[in-house]
């Protein structure tokens, strides 16, 4: 089993180190593909994805920040995300069918 740490900012890299997170590979883009069940995705990824993994039997737990409209689009240290309450989440993220809209 192994898990991956998903991101391209060196701040949260650095958080994740911090944290003593048992991560086996960083990578700054995931191909689902290449995760298979029982492994660990942590990250931020976009829903579709997430889906992907937890449909794959991977587990996906989410970097979860509260962030304010003005720091979005920044680049964050790892001082910046432990002052902003980073924490790790574990998310089961599924697809469902679309429901009809009532008349």
């Amino acid at each position: 089993m192994t898990t991956y740490f998903v991101s391209r900012h060196p701040g949260a890299v650095e958080w994740a180190a911090r944290q003593r997170l048992a991560i086996d590979h960083v990578v700054p883009h995931l191909d689902p593909a290449q995760v298979q069940p029982g492994d660990t995705v942590i990250g931020s990824l976009p829903v579709n994805l997430a889906a992907q993994v937890c449909a794959g039997g991977a587990a996906y737990l989410h970097l979860t920040l509260e962030l304010a409209a003005e720091l979005r689009g920044k680049e964050l240290s790892a001082d910046d995300l432990e002052t902003l309450g980073a924490r790790v989440e574990a998310f089961d993220v599924r697809t469902t069918p679309l429901h009809p809209q009532s008349k």
